[in-house]
């Protein structure tokens, strides 16, 4: 109310009201993720004391309703049901017993909850002895960066730390590959498929080719402009989602997109782009991951989206025409340069692989969905170069460009935004999946034959 009467005097400012705004919805965040991390002390508490009271019962079915008891009494203040609240007080005490640096950094609201279960679900499965050096990185990849943002990392460190690589247990996962139905009522049922993450991000790539294809064509039709074949349609006003399930049916009934192609087969023709990221110790040491006996394993990473098991990286590197090659720091990880054996656009590729990911605080949309924008505008004198390009989305391109909010570049990529409010927020690019060692200079023997 207060608020809307002020918006409503024309002698408040908005620019000084919005910062107050911000001020108090940070501070108000802040206080929320710290009553938070408080709840979860509780819960952790209520599970020892379940804990003390099953331990001075007889082992069975009695110790098992000293935490059911417990759960049941928190429950009836909680407002949730009791099973919720047993398995809640379980994660609680995971929490502040063996991720007790996470527990730190959200009880004094350095990350939130969203982050905290980030990191837990990732750790789950490393060992006492590497706990720690897992959390270190991963709370400090986690302040002031989204969950999604922060997932990158965490989800990495994690593989690199883990008793089973990721390679290992691939293959076991892969033996579980399947596709499913299930009812969805209206006439309706969805349709699963479960593979490996490169072969479905491929057949949604090129689904999403192919329906960009026929709204292009349809809408070249709606002006009327010629075509060599009537493969537009001018009343075809489906959206993008619906033409990739109905090429992607068309595809699985007919071989190929029969239904939908042109005489040429253009929409057949058109292939799936994976953009992999492969450590070059992965290239070089085919014994790389589970049977290595003194390296950890160096997993490839899908461009934006999540790390793949070693074979499958292998297998992509070996079925392209031409290399390209992402030249790294040996210690920090960070882009330096990106080449390739067959020339061609240079700097964006050098861009595509630095940024992975929308340049604007927060955003994690990856480079497919990118525009190059000129930080210092070409028309004043801007040049086209890496220190003066950022991959933005659409949405935050335009932001840029058509608000108050500016963006400064500070050398190594590193982006430096100010808000209407005049606060400053700093964008470091992620580091791409890469080995990394602190000797900058390893032994002539050792260096890539490259």
């Amino acid at each position: 109310m207060t608020s809307s009467m002020a918006m409503a005097d024309p002698g408040v400012d908005p620019a000084r009201l919005l910062d107050a705004v911000v001020s108090g919805l940070a501070a108000t965040e802040a206080s929320i993720i710290r009553l938070q991390a408080v709840k979860e002390g509780f819960l952790a508490v209520a599970q020892r004391i379940a804990d003390d009271l099953a331990g001075s019962l007889e082992h069975g079915p009695s110790a098992e309703l000293a935490h059911r008891s417990v759960a049941a009494e928190l429950a009836g203040v909680l407002h949730m049901s009791d099973r919720v609240v047993q398995g809640r007080m379980s994660q609680a005490a995971q929490l502040v017993h063996r991720f007790p640096e996470t527990m730190r950094a959200f009880a004094e609201a350095r990350i939130g909850l969203p982050h905290v279960r980030q990191i837990q679900d990732a750790g789950a499965r490393l060992s006492d002895a590497v706990r720690a050096e897992f959390e270190a990185v991963a709370v400090a990849a986690s302040e002031g960066e989204t969950p999604h943002r922060a997932k990158a990392v965490v989800e990495r460190v994690a593989e690199r730390l883990a008793p089973r690589s990721l390679t290992e247990r691939h293959r076991q996962a892969q033996e579980k590959r399947r596709v499913w139905r299930e009812d969805l009522g209206d006439g309706q049922k969805l349709l699963g498929l479960i593979h490996s993450a490169a072969i479905v991000d491929g057949i949604y790539d090129r689904l999403s080719q192919q329906a960009h294809a026929v709204t292009t064509a349809n809408a070249r039709a709606v002006k009327g402009e010629p075509m060599r074949d009537p493969f537009g349609d001018p009343a075809d006003a489906r959206t993008v989602d619906q033409l990739r399930a109905d090429l992607c049916a068309d595809v699985l009934l007919t071989g190929t997109p029969s239904g939908h192609d042109t005489a040429d087969g253009l929409l057949s023709a058109i292939q799936a782009r994976v953009e992999v990221t492969v450590p070059v110790l992965t290239l070089i040491n085919a014994t790389t991951g589970s049977d290595a006996p003194h390296a950890p394993e160096q997993p490839g990473e899908l461009t934006g989206r999540s790390p793949i098991d070693t074979d499958t990286a292998r297998i992509l590197a070996g079925d392209v025409t031409s290399w390209e090659r992402v030249l790294t720091h040996p210690v920090t990880g960070g882009v330096l340069a990106v080449d390739r054996y067959r020339p061609g656009a240079d700097l964006r590729r050098l861009l595509h692989a630095r940024d992975a990911r929308c340049r604007f605080p927060t955003c994690g949309l990856p480079p497919s969905a990118h525009d190059l924008d000129h930080t210092i505008d070409a028309a004043h004198g801007g040049p086209t170069d890496a220190g003066n390009l950022g991959g933005l989305c659409r949405r935050h391109h335009v932001l840029k460009h058509h608000t108050s909010w500016t963006v400064t570049q500070r050398g190594a990529g590193i982006l430096e935004w100010t808000s209407p409010t005049g606060r400053t927020y700093i964008d470091t690019p992620p580091a791409p999946v890469t080995f990394t060692t602190t000797d900058p200079y390893p032994p002539p023997e050792h260096r890539p034959p490259f």
